[in-house]
C-alpha cells in the first residue's frame, strides 16, 4: 500500500491497541480570517511573505522553490491565479502537482540568489499569469489513424503501421506493444529542460536515454516525427547521444540480484501520465503493474520531474511493499572513469557517483551522475553493463536525482575537473536547500501578542492535536518512525520526550486522547516480563535511558510491576555505563570518553526521579556531579555558552587537540542541558541545599548568558548560537522551544527572578510568530527544526556540518519541547 496509507493504518493500530511585471500597490495586510476566501480577497493583499536565503558561498541560479497551497492557508480549489512578486515585480511561477493526484497543490518558481544573500517573495491571489519562456516540457506521443500488423521481418511481433503521432496526457500501451513497434514516438515518455532532454523506454527494456541539445529551445516536440533513426544523427537541435544497450542507461532502476541488475521488465503493463507540462517545471509518472521480481509481485510507481536551467531529473520511486536491493545505475561504457563523491559526511547529506569519458554516439565526452543521500545507499558495485548503487528502501520509497552533462551542449561542461566541481555544487544545493521564513496571512490572522496564558495552552493543544492526526500514535512498537524511516526503536524522542509532553498536557487539559499516548506508545515496548523491545543494554547508549522517565510515570499511574522492572533495567545500564576519569557518563559505548550535552538530558532526569522514588535519593550525588563536570569542561568562560561535546582523550577528528572540545555552540545541545537542569530539581528536596545549589547557580548563569544571545528582532535563538546572520545559519525552533521552557519553568519555580519574565514572553511570542504555520484545514505545524546533529562517523563538527543537517517540520525533538514550553508559559502567565 502507499506509504501515507500505511502510516494511517499504523496510527490506527496504535490507537486501537489501548482500547482494542506589475507594480505592487500600497496595501495593508489585514483580511478576513477565511482559508477559502482567496477568490474574494483583495488582490492588493499578499497571501504570504516569504524570505529566502542562500546558504552557500556561491551564487545560485535557477534555484527551485515551491510552497504548498496548504501552507499558504489556501484550499486547492481556490488557488487559481496565485502569483509571486519580488520588489513589486511579478516573476514567472507555476502551479504544480507534486503528489500526482491530477490536481495542482503547490506554487513553484525559480530564483537567482547571490552567495549569502536573501530575497523576499510576496504571494498574491488573482494575478495575471507571468509564465515566462518555455524552459521545460514533458510529453508522450502515440500513433493514431493506423493499424497494428504483424512485422514482416519478425513473425509473431506486432508493429503499428501508418497514422500520425498525437500527444496525449495519459497512455496505457496495448499488450502487443514492445520495443521498436512504431507506436510511441521515441519509444516512451520524454522530459527536457533548456539544457538537456531524456526519454524512458516504455517497454521491457526500461532504459533511460539522453537527448543532447545544441540549443536552449524546446526540442522534444520535433524528435522522432519521421521515425526512429533520425534522432540518432546530429540535427539542428541536437541528437540522441547515449547507447543504452542492455544497461539501465542514465539513471534507470531495477533489482540487484547479487550479480547483476534485473531491469523492470517482467510486468503486466505500464501506465504513463503527464503530471505537469509547464514553462519552468514539468513531470511525468509511470506505474509498473505487477512487476515479478525476487519471488515477489510488486507495484512500482515512478515520478520524474525537471525544472528550467537544470540537468537534474528528480526521481521518486514508491513501492507497494518492501523490496530489498532496489538498484539505480549508470551505463558502464568501456574507457569511462567512475567518479565517487565524498562519503565521510552525515547520512542525510547528498553524495554522488558519476561516469566520465568519451561515451556518446557522437564519439565525444559525456558525464553522467546519480545524486542521493549517503544513508540511502547500502552498496556500490558493478555488473557487466552498469555502475550500480544498491539502495536502502525505507518506507517503500527511494528518492534520487540523475543527470547528463554533454560537451556538445551550448556552453556545456568540457573537462573532468569542471564536471566534478559542478557535481560538488549540485550536491551542496540538494543538501542545503534555501533557508526560508514563511509568514502566511492565514497564520498571522490567528496570532496575537503578547501571547496570553490561555492562548499558550491553546497552541500546545493545537500542535498536539495536529500531530495526533499526523503520526504520534504511529510511534508504537508495531508502527513506523516516519522521521527516521524505519521501525520505531526505544528512542529518546518518539518514545520518550513526545509521549511525556502529552502526559504533561493531560495534567493541565485533561483528555483521553492525551492520556492514551504514553501507554500506547511507550507502554507498547514493554512486555509482561518487563523486557524492553528494540533496546540493547550492552550498547550503553544514554539516549535509550530517556524513555525511562515515562516508565516511572506509567508505574506511578498504573502500579504495574513490569514498568518498574523495565525502569530498573535502565538504571542498571547507568550503573554500568562507562565514564570519564572524573565520573561523567560516556554518551555511548562506541563514543569513547565523550561527554555530550545531549546525554545530560537523556540520563539525569531519569536517574534523579528513579533515585527519589526507588533508591532513597542515593543517585542524586551522581546526578549533580554530571552537571558539575559538564559545566567544568563544556562551558566557555568568555560567552557562557556550552560546546556540544568534549573528548577526554582528545583523539576525535572533531575535537580540539588541546582542549578536547567540539568547535561550536549548537543551539539544541544547550537546550537539552537547559531543560535537564530545571527538570532534575523536581526530584531534589528543597532542604537538600548542598545538591541544589550548584544547579541553581547554573540556572542563573545560563539565564543571563542565553539572554545575551537571544535574537533581538525575533526573540528566538539561532542554530549556532553565537553566529547570528552567518551564511546558512538560521533561527531554530527546537532550541528556542527548549530555552523558553527553561525560562518559564525556572521563573515559575522561583529559580529565577521576575526580571526574566519578559525574556520568556518575548521568546514564546517569537516561537509563535516565527515557527508556527496554520494550514488551510487549521491544523498547525512547527517549522525550522534541525533534524539531528551529532559528532563522529562522518560528522566532523564543522560549521558546514551543522548547516548540512536537514531542516524539517514537526519532528518530535521540536514538537515535544514546544508543547512543554506552551504548558509552562500557561502556568507562568496565569493570574
Amino acid at each position: 500500500m502507499p506509504r501515507v496509507s500505511r502510516l494511517a493504518l499504523l496510527i490506527a493500530v496504535g490507537a486501537s491497541a489501548l482500547a482494542g511585471c506589475q507594480e505592487e500597490p500600497s496595501t495593508t495586510t489585514t483580511a478576513p480570517s477565511s482559508d477559502a476566501a482567496v477568490s474574494s480577497a483583495s488582490t492588493n493583499t499578499a497571501l504570504a511573505t516569504i524570505t529566502l536565503s542562500n546558504p552557500s558561498e556561491f551564487k545560485r541560479s535557477d534555484e527551485p522553490y515551491s510552497i504548498s497551497f496548504d501552507e499558504l492557508g489556501v484550499a486547492a480549489t481556490s488557488a487559481a491565479g496565485l502569483g509571486i512578486k519580488i520588489n513589486g515585480q511579478a516573476i514567472a511561477s507555476q502551479s504544480i502537482d507534486t503528489d500526482g493526484d491530477g490536481s495542482p497543490d503547490s506554487l513553484f518558481t525559480l530564483l537567482d540568489i547571490d552567495s549569502g544573500a536573501s530575497v523576499t517573495l510576496k504571494i498574491f491571489p488573482d494575478m495575471e499569469p507571468i509564465a515566462g519562456s518555455k524552459r521545460t516540457q514533458a510529453e508522450i506521443s502515440k500513433k493514431t489513424g493506423g493499424a497494428w500488423q504483424e512485422d514482416p521481418d519478425k513473425p509473431g511481433k506486432q508493429i503499428y503501421v501508418g497514422g500520425q503521432f498525437e500527444n496525449v496526457s495519459e497512455l496505457t500501451p496495448p499488450p502487443q506493444h514492445t520495443d521498436h513497434s512504431y507506436y510511441i514516438r521515441y519509444e516512451g515518455p520524454g522530459i527536457e529542460s533548456d539544457l538537456v532532454g531524456y526519454r524512458v523506454y516504455l517497454d521491457w527494456r526500461n532504459g533511460f536515454d539522453i537527448f543532447g541539445k545544441y540549443t536552449h529551445d524546446m526540442a522534444l516536440q520535433n524528435v522522432g516525427q519521421d521515425g526512429f533513426d533520425s534522432y540518432h544523427e546530429p540535427a539542428d537541435w541536437g541528437m540522441d547521444i547515449l547507447k543504452v544497450g542492455s544497461s539501465v542507461g542514465s539513471g534507470g532502476y531495477g533489482f540487484w540480484n547479487g550479480d547483476s541488475v534485473e531491469r523492470v521488465s517482467d510486468v503486466a503493463g505500464w501506465d504513463a501520465k503527464i503530471l505537469d507540462n509547464g514553462n519552468i517545471y514539468s513531470a511525468f509518472a509511470i506505474d509498473y503493474k505487477n512487476w515479478n521480481i525476487n519471488n515477489q509481485t510488486v507495484n512500482l510507481s515512478a515520478t520524474l520531474s525537471m525544472h528550467g536551467g537544470s540537468r537534474l531529473v528528480h526521481t521518486q520511486l514508491e513501492l507497494d511493499q518492501p523490496l530489498d536491493n532496489l538498484a539505480i545505475g549508470l551505463v558502464k561504457h568501456p574507457g569511462t572513469e567512475l567518479i565517487e563523491g565524498e562519503v565521510n559526511i552525515t547520512g542525510k547529506a547528498y553524495t554522488y557517483i558519476a561516469s566520465w569519458g568519451k561515451q556518446t554516439l557522437n564519439d565525444d565526452t559525456l558525464g553522467m551522475a546519480l545524486l542521493f543521500r549517503k544513508s540511502d545507499r547500502s552498496e556500490q558495485t558493478v555488473d557487466e553493463h552498469n555502475y550500480v548503487s544498491v539502495m536502502n528502501v525505507a518506507g517503500e520509497d527511494v528518492d534520487y536525482y540523475f543527470l547528463g552533462a554533454w560537451e556538445g551542449e551550448k556552453n556545456g561542461i568540457k573537462t573532468r575537473d569542471a564536471f566534478v566541481d559542478y557535481l560538488e555544487r549540485e550536491a551542496e544545493k540538494l543538501t542545503l536547500p534555501l533557508r526560508e521564513q514563511v509568514t502566511p496571512r492565514h497564520s498571522s490572522e490567528q496570532k496575537s501578542y503578547p501571547v496570553s496564558a490561555e492562548n499558550a495552552l491553546s497552541w500546545s493543544k493545537r500542535l498536539a492535536d495536529s500531530e495526533l492526526k499526523r503520526k504520534t500514535m504511529g510511534y508504537h512498537h508495531g508502527g513506523w518512525d516516519v522521521n527516521r524511516e524505519r521501525l520505531p526503536k526505544f528512542e529518546y524522542d518518539i518514545v520518550g520526550l513526545l509521549p511525556m509532553a502529552y502526559d504533561e498536557l493531560n495534567k493541565v487539559a485533561p483528555a483521553e486522547k492525551y492520556a492514551d499516548v504514553m501507554p500506547t506508545v511507550t507502554g507498547s515496548f514493554i512486555n509482561d516480563k518487563g523486557e524492553i523491545a528494540r533496546y540493547k543494554l550492552s550498547n550503553y547508549n544514554i539516549d535509550s535511558v530517556a524513555p525511562g522517565r515515562n516508565l516511572i510515570r506509567l508505574y506511578e499511574q498504573t502500579g504495574k510491576e513490569k514498568y518498574k522492572i523495565a525502569a530498573s533495567t535502565l538504571h542498571q545500564q547507568l550503573e554500568q555505563q562507562p565514564k570519564t576519569s572524573e565520573g561523567a557518563f560516556w554518551h555511548k559505548q562506541k563514543y569513547d570518553s565523550q561527554l555530550w550535552l545531549d546525554g545530560v538530558y537523556m540520563g539525569m532526569p531519569f536517574l534523579a526521579h528513579y533515585s527519589e522514588l526507588f533508591d532513597n535519593g542515593n543517585g542524586i550525588e551522581e546526578v549533580v556531579n554530571e552537571f558539575v563536570l559538564t559545566r567544568k569542561y563544556l562551558r566557555d568562560e568568555k560567552t557562557g555558552l556550552y560546546y556540544h561535546a568534549w573528548d577526554e582523550k582528545k583523539q576525535q577528528d572533531w575535537a580540539n587537540p588541546e582542549t578536547g572540545l567540539s568547535g561550536y555552540f549548537w543551539g539544541r545541545g544547550m537546550g537539552w542541558l537547559a531543560m535537564a537542569v530545571v527538570d532534575v530539581l523536581d526530584y531534589i528536596p528543597e532542604e537538600d541545599t548542598e545538591h541544589r545549589q550548584p544547579l541553581l547557580t547554573m540556572i542563573e548563569e545560563m539565564a543571563a548568558d542565553l539572554k545575551t544571545y537571544q535574537d533581538p528582532e525575533s526573540g528566538v535563538w539561532w542554530q549556532i548560537l553565537d553566529k547570528p546572520g552567518a551564511t546558512g545559519n538560521y533561527l531554530e525552533s527546537s532550541a528556542s522551544s527548549m530555552f523558553t521552557y527553561f525560562y518559564a519553568k525556572a521563573i515559575r519555580n522561583g529559580y529565577l527572578g521576575q526580571e526574566y519574565k519578559s525574556v520568556a514572553q518575548t521568546a514564546y511570542d517569537g516561537l509563535i510568530r516565527e515557527f508556527i504555520t496554520v494550514h488551510s484545514d487549521d491544523e498547525v505545524s512547527l517549522t525550522n527544526i534541525c533534524y539531528v546533529a551529532g559528532l563522529g562517523f562522518g560528522r566532523d563538527g564543522s560549521y558546514a556540518y551543522y548547516m548540512s543537517e536537514p531542516v524539517v517540520e514537526n519532528d518530535p525533538k521540536g514538537t515535544g519541547p514546544f508543547i512543554l514550553a506552551g504548558i509552562e508559559m500557561h502556568k507562568l502567565l496565569q493570574p
